[in-house]
């Protein structure tokens, strides 16, 4: 058995988590994940999917403010004696001394073709900028962002239509054999990491809030592919009468009109003019509602 402790917190991980617990060559010796954080509306403390997968099957878990910093959570992961690490959008930096405790290496599984979209948000960014396909990669982890050796890679296309939520789940579940292909041919020295080339390099940093803001001068094509690369993961927004109004489903449509302004409306949907063509508002979020179709939200503001 593969001795192997497992970094992650939010749920694009579990599937892979499951995997290896389930797996007759890996034995998932522990799980470290982040603290509980408040959530909701009564602001409540609540544990990561991946403490909750780990106390429901008995597996131990560590959550440290910085893994880097608690030494002592440290020594209680190198008593496990592990063969790997396994990171999966952990969400800490990890230091050396961390990264020598495991007899092997520590292995990430990154949501881009690196060295493509290296950083936080590599899922969002290859939809915003309207990439055709991404992938996933296996590689060793070392002290620079996604710097690594690859060990294994795996081509995932996107769809005019797909959103971040729609390639977040084909990543998860595309992830566990991957991950566990590339721990089984680690150790048995048949598989030999590979140098990211230098060419091609670009980064995929935190969205920022400003970013969510839709800029109406821009493309219906580009406006579209900003609603379906943050969709619900914030959301895509713009403002009317003073209200904040969430994007969640777009289609960009043949026209011409002002930018910013409504152009016209129907059962199907709200058109509004962009610096080339129309986006057609296809679902919408007003500020403190639910979701709704956007012909019902401006049928109830115009009134």
């Amino acid at each position: 058995m593969i001795k192997t402790i497992f970094f992650g917190t939010p749920d694009i991980g579990l599937k892979s988590l499951d995997y290896l617990n389930n797996s007759d060559k890996i034995e998932v010796c522990a799980v470290v994940t982040q603290p509980d954080k408040p959530a909701g509306r009564g602001n409540k403390l609540q544990a990561s999917p991946i403490k909750k997968y780990a106390l429901e099957h008995n597996i131990p878990v560590f959550q440290p403010k910085s893994i880097r910093k608690e030494h002592e959570i440290q020594a209680k992961l190198k008593n496990f004696e592990p063969d790997f690490f396994v990171t999966f959008a952990f969400g800490q930096i990890l230091s050396q001394e961390v990264l020598d405790i495991p007899k092997y290496e520590t292995i990430n599984l990154h949501a881009s073709l690196l060295p493509k979209y290296r950083g936080a948000n590599p899922i969002q960014r290859a939809i915003i900028n309207g990439d055709s396909e991404t992938g996933i990669c296996t590689m060793i982890t070392e002290l620079g962002l996604d710097c690594g050796d690859i060990c294994q890679r795996l081509v995932i296309p996107i769809s005019d239509t797909m959103n971040c939520e729609e390639l977040w789940n084909e990543i998860s579940q595309k992830s566990p054999k991957m991950i566990e292909s590339t721990l089984i041919s680690i150790k048995n020295g048949t598989l030999k990491p590979q140098k990211q080339c230098e060419e091609g390099i670009c980064m995929a940093p935190k969205l920022q809030k400003e970013e969510c803001l839709i800029d109406w001068s821009k493309s219906n094509k580009e406006i579209h592919n900003l609603v379906r690369g943050i969709c619900r993961n914030p959301s895509a927004y713009f403002v009317h009468n003073d209200k904040i109004i969430k994007v969640i489903e777009t289609i960009p449509v043949d026209g011409n009109g002002t930018q910013g302004q409504i152009i016209s409306h129907s059962k199907e949907g709200v058109d509004i003019g962009c610096s080339d063509g129309l986006i057609r508002l296809i679902t919408v979020k007003p500020e403190g509602k639910g979701e709704m179709k956007a012909s019902d939200w401006y049928n109830g503001v115009r009134k």
